[in-house]
């Protein structure tokens, strides 16, 4: 699935005329840009999520001939319903035809990076309700990990707010890691969807599962990403796509 209905309001006035997944990076629609990847790493069935401008995301893959594999629309246009009520929402469509517990690779389409999708798949552990591609970047925010690499908390180090469904977690004996903006999440996650309202995010839904459900890092030490986020990042987006 891929995560393309963001407003992408730090990318204007660029996203006023059009949705953030068809801002160009090296004259390529970033939305481009990660289908070749996905499909070069061996995926057939893509979910897209549309929200603003959704209907030239249509056109475009239309345009493209869904670029030869199976492409569907999640249509959020009437309400954006974050990461978490986005797969909630998508999930019909993720699992249709499957009748068992599968994992579902999630890819937030202004991320950029040199992780070996294939790779990250394959390794995903069989116990695991979902997978979360992290590395030790600078950020605020970081995920919390125990010794097995378990999702056990979050917490803002600018503020100090820690979150975690373990009442005495004790912070500063976890692993710190950042989030990259991709995971494999497993179909026996989505039954716990139903306490949620429509909109929420995903780190909120996996930090309140997460002493259920079994969570891990997926570590990359050699990471290259870039959140293609702002204005000034698309001259920096422009040279890492030509190293990555």
């Amino acid at each position: 699935m891929i995560f393309a209905a963001g407003l992408g309001t730090r990318l204007r006035p660029l996203t006023d005329t059009m949705p953030k997944a068809l801002v160009p990076v090296g004259g390529t629609p970033l939305l481009e840009i990660l289908m070749k990847k996905m499909i070069a790493s061996g995926v057939n069935d893509v979910v897209i999520n549309i929200h603003h401008f959704g209907e030239q995301i249509i056109d475009f893959i239309e345009e493209k001939r869904s670029f030869g594999v199976n492409v569907q629309f999640s249509d959020e246009r009437t309400e954006l319903l974050e990461t978490g009520g986005g797969i909630k929402y998508a999930a019909p469509l993720l699992t249709a035809g499957n009748t068992q517990n599968e994992h579902y690779l999630i890819h937030n389409v202004d991320i950029l990076s040199n992780l070996d999708l294939r790779a990250f798949c394959e390794s995903c552990r069989p116990d695991a309700a979902a997978m979360l591609v992290v590395s030790e970047r600078d950020t605020q925010r970081y995920l919390l990990f125990n010794d097995e690499n378990r999702l056990v908390g979050w917490t803002n180090i600018k503020t100090g707010e820690v979150k975690s469904p373990y009442p005495n977690l004790d912070v500063d004996k976890c692993k710190r890691y950042a989030f990259a903006g991709i995971h494999l999440i497993s179909s026996r996650l989505f039954p716990h969807f139903s306490k949620w309202e429509r909109r929420f995010s995903i780190i909120e839904f996996y930090l309140s599962v997460c002493h259920e459900e079994p969570i891990y890092a997926h570590i990359c030490t050699d990471l290259k990403l870039m959140d293609v986020g702002k204005l000034d990042s698309l001259s920096q987006a422009d040279a890492f796509v030509k190293e990555v």
